[in-house]
């Protein structure tokens, strides 16, 4: 699934982080630490590596 915004692109980067083991999950802010136990590895990489060129900054709350 990819990701609908720049902001959850990264969110779910530091949490493929985390995941991985390169990054503390202390330091993740709650987003991104929710996607660490809630998401797999390979789900966080697709939403992870999505193209940021036509995304919005902020996912709209429709």
């Amino acid at each position: 699934m990819p990701a609908k915004s720049t902001k959850q692109q990264m969110a779910a980067g530091a949490a493929l982080s985390a995941k991985r083991g390169e990054t503390k999950t202390s330091d993740l802010k709650a987003a991104s630490r929710s996607m660490v136990e809630s998401m797999s590895e390979e789900e966080l990489e697709k939403m992870a590596h999505t193209d940021r060129k036509n995304l919005p900054e902020k996912a709209s709350e429709d």
